[in-house]
């Protein structure tokens, strides 16, 4: 994805989220992972 200033990328009216800026967009982005730590005496 490429972003730049001059590119439009979506987005609600001057908000400058973007479309991938947004809670949804950044989702796509990560990836869940499981961690179990031992709690130690």
């Amino acid at each position: 994805i490429i972003s730049t200033e001059v590119a439009p990328f979506g987005g609600v009216k001057e908000s400058g989220l973007g479309r991938e800026g947004s809670k949804y967009g950044i989702e796509e982005f990560l990836e869940m992972k499981y961690l179990c730590m031992g709690m130690g005496k």
